[in-house]
């Protein structure tokens, strides 16, 4: 039998028969009969004790208890033997991720009910179609198949009255090609080859053309085609579907493996159509041959890939997705794409694919709202009325619940993995997906109840977990990313342990701080402790991907972080053969300092927008009707940071050695992070990540000789990396050739008598607007001078392990001044 949770349509491969029942008890059971789970209504829990978030997040606060409402309109019938269902009780008896935050338990309910739908979903789904690694292979039974003898065609459309398959292979003419309908609401036919050839020809153009209800024929692009194509040379031409089955001499064979998961992504967004010096779309083997070097060269290890799914509307960003398994047909064909992250592969840079599950283009023409004709939500990729509809972002939204819709998501997962050899995904719009109220007017706090409550979407909730859980099976070393805003506790733990599964979370609400002040505030304003809490204020265990600005800050309306701080400015004062203005100055300065604090102390792995990092002057503006269709401020401008003469190359030099910085010490990795010092007077924020030592200096003007800084360890230090070396645009202030040996602090393993809260001390050279970083030298470290150049060659032994308590090995020794080399000019460590 048939059972399922929610709204689930039949689905169309199996033979099942669905049917609902309802019991008051969720834990009953019967023999050979449906149980039907309902959520308690109004359950009130006893506000818990006030935690302390330090056990669950790496800055303090509190978790917030209260009254939660759980929703009772979500019922659902499993039917099964009774063993099965006392498997999905005990399974869901103990949910792991309570015990990493005890502030989770009075929520327990919640987690044991998401779970067992989890559970009973990939249960069925698994009885009925084998595998969910084989349900999650549609694509080779719906869409165009080659077949023995011909060609077979399926697509799922209950609502359809008649169906024909018509393209340039009949002459647009389908009476000949009339399809048969199904129980489940699938369309099929085989059309056989003639002449021993395929009778639809490679690259040519298809439709599926259906009759609904109103007695009314239309015409749609099948939802699982593989590529669509629009006539470029008609304005707002529709699209068309394209039958892609390439011979064998011109299929794309890759040459390389996939890159093994680095400790931590260090991530470069890109958009390849608009990756082009030039004011037109880029091609992905422009992209692969021309950019990709330079996100090598700058020492990223990850490449994330934007507006890969085909949208029609090119200014939706690729948001706004039409033909979900399509590549972009703007920038090329399935090959090349392939070409391009087979050339990603070869420079050992792992690509993650930016996925849009979380809503769908409104477009009727081109896209997969086509096939809704007011049908019911069973027999509809999405849910009717108004929660069937973004409000805010004008576009359709999923049934999640629904048998053909899990299959038709959780196969695009597959067919981009395989097809494609993407190492991950970031899902967009998981804020959307997790809550009926879709984020829209919500300003989340962390009181706990907003994330357990009647306004959880649990079919979305499961359709996530299905995911994760999938992604991790046919890809063990992949890497997974949500993008959300609310903060739910338990969507960065394993699906296992009663978490949603991803690996990270983008930390979002890092660039609003930054943009709240470069907008709002004066440099003498800024809080070292709030730019410090905001930097370190996430949950234990969920790892998160960190970054000052992303695409977002870029769109037309916004600025970006560079633009925020020099303005006109970047117009005429970014040459490098006068000298720098006052605002030139502080925005260079301030530009690296807050990028490199974000990678530094923001999370787990670390992002950044394609030409950020360099400081792209001005905004993204897509071609639109109210710029007259320009490309002109729709592409990156790479002539700038290439000039020997701009001051573009001082920040893109320092983004490359940041990057360097991380490849050499793995300090975003490490679980080691101690802020010892956020001085809001003297604005300075002083901490260690792994066995490094960060020095920023926010001061506008104060320069601090002797500045004591705290540390773990003790031993010799040196400089790693100086935002103010001269080829990094700064002033040359900080000697690169010191050893700066440490005096104890205390006594050690008593925190108190420490120095911040650390058992060694140094003393510093902290100009203003700068950062420092100082590694510890090894006694067993071979170095030397370079002669006339200053540069520190090192043969560093780099401590791996993770000294968090290395305090009970403190050594005590003798405190000593620092002891200075000749300075032969301000340089960074040879190989940083």
């Amino acid at each position: 039998m048939y059972g399922s949770w929610a709204t689930l349509s039949k689905p169309a491969f199996g033979f099942l028969t669905s049917f609902s029942t309802q019991l008051h008890s969720s834990k009953g059971f019967r023999n050979n009969w449906s149980v039907a789970y309902q959520q308690p209504r109004g359950l009130l829990y006893r506000p818990g004790k006030s935690l302390e978030c330090q056990q669950f997040l790496h800055s303090s606060g509190f978790s917030i208890f209260g009254r939660v409402e759980q929703r009772s309109c979500i019922s659902a019938v499993l039917t099964d033997e009774n063993s099965d269902m006392m498997h999905i009780e005990e399974d869901t008896e103990t949910v792991a991720v309570l015990d990493l935050d005890p502030g989770l338990r009075p929520y327990k309910d919640h987690f044991g009910y998401r779970m067992k739908r989890y559970i009973s979903q990939k249960t069925l789904i698994e009885k009925y179609e084998g595998s969910l690694e084989d349900f999650a292979q549609g694509y080779l039974k719906f869409g165009f198949n080659r077949e023995k003898g011909g060609i077979v065609y399926r697509e799922w459309a209950p609502a359809a009255q008649e169906a024909q398959i018509i393209g340039d292979f009949n002459g647009w003419d389908g009476s000949n090609h009339n399809m048969e309908k199904d129980q489940f609401g699938v369309w099929c036919i085989t059309i056989p080859d003639s002449g021993g050839k395929a009778a639809i020809p490679h690259n040519s153009k298809v439709k599926f053309r259906f009759k609904h209800g109103d007695g009314v024929w239309v015409d749609r692009i099948p939802a699982w085609i593989k590529y669509a194509s629009v006539d470029a040379t008609r304005f707002a031409a529709p699209y068309d579907g394209v039958y892609w089955d390439p011979p064998r001499s011109e299929m794309y064979k890759f040459r390389y493996p996939r890159p093994p998961k680095s400790a931590a992504p260090r991530i470069y967004e890109a958009h390849v159509g608009m990756s082009s010096s030039e004011p037109r779309v880029s091609s992905y083997r422009e992209f692969a041959d021309n950019i990709l070097p330079r996100i090598k060269a700058n020492n990223y290890n990850t490449v994330q890939l934007m507006a890969v799914m085909e949208h029609s509307y090119y200014g939706s960003f690729g948001y706004h997705v039409t033909n979900f398994f399509a590549v972009s047909s703007r920038s090329g064909t399935p090959e090349d794409l392939k070409y391009l992250i087979d050339k990603a592969h070869s420079l050992g840079l792992r690509v993650l694919m930016d996925i849009v599950h979380s809503h769908v283009s409104n477009n009727v023409t081109d896209g997969l709202n086509g096939f809704d004709v007011g049908q019911s939500s069973q027999d509809s990729y999405f849910h009717t009325g108004d929660r069937g509809y973004h409000q805010l972002w004008d576009s359709r939204l999923f049934n999640y619940a629904n048998w053909e819709v899990l299959r038709f998501l959780l196969s695009n997962l597959r067919w981009w993995l395989e097809e494609y050899k993407f190492d991950g995904f970031r899902f967009d719009g998981v804020t959307s997906m997790l809550y009926h109220h879709h984020g829209i007017n919500m300003e989340f706090t962390g009181n706990y109840n907003e994330y357990f409550s009647e306004s959880t979407d649990v079919d979305a909730v499961v359709y996530l977990m299905l995911a994760n859980n999938l992604i991790h099976s046919l890809l063990l070393d992949a890497t997974v990313v949500a993008e959300d805003v609310s903060g739910v506790p338990g969507l960065g733990r394993p699906v296992l342990e009663g978490g949603i599964g991803f690996d990270y979370r983008l930390a979002m609400a890092i660039p609003d701080r930054w943009i709240d002040y470069l907008k709002n505030k004066k440099d003498e304003e800024w809080s070292m402790e709030e730019i410090s809490w905001s930097l370190t204020n996430r949950r234990y265990t969920e790892k998160c991907i960190a970054y000052a600005e992303s695409h977002d800050q870029a769109i037309v309306g916004d600025k970006t972080i560079a633009f925020l701080l020099m303005d006109q400015e970047m117009y005429s004062g970014m040459s490098a053969l006068v000298a720098a203005s006052p605002t030139i100055d502080r925005g260079i300065a301030l530009h690296k300092m807050i990028h490199f604090i974000t990678m530094a102390l923001g999370g787990e792995g670390y992002l950044n927008f394609m030409g950020n990092e360099f400081g792209h002057p001005e905004w993204i503006d897509f071609p639109r009707e109210g710029n007259n269709w320009s490309y002109e401020k729709c592409r990156r401008q790479w002539n700038l940071v290439d000039e020997d003469h701009m001051r573009y190359q001082f920040m893109y030099a320092f983004d490359r050695a940041m990057n360097m910085l991380d490849e050499k010490f793995a300090f975003i990795a490490s679980r080691k992070q101690m802020v010892s010092c956020a001085n809001n007077e003297d604005k300075v924020i002083v901490f260690e990540r792994g066995d490094l030592i960060f020095v920023f200096n926010f001061h506008p003007e104060s320069t601090y000789d002797g500045y004591k800084v705290g540390c773990d360890m003790p031993g010799i230090y040196r400089v790693a990396l100086d935002s103010d070396a001269l080829e990094f645009g700064g002033h040359g202030r900080v000697a690169h050739n010191v050893d700066h040996f440490t005096s104890p602090e205390g006594i050690p393993g008593v925190p108190e008598t420490n120095f911040n809260n650390r058992p060694n001390s140094f003393q510093v050279l902290s100009p203003a607007r700068t950062c420092v970083v100082y590694y510890r030298v090894e006694e067993s470290s071979d170095e030397s001078v370079e002669e006339g150049s200053g540069i520190v060659s090192v043969s560093v032994s780099v401590i791996e392990e993770d000294n968090t308590n290395a305090v009970d090995r403190f050594v005590e020794i003798e405190e000593t001044t620092v002891v200075e080399k000749d300075d032969d000019g301000p340089t960074l460590l040879k190989g940083l």
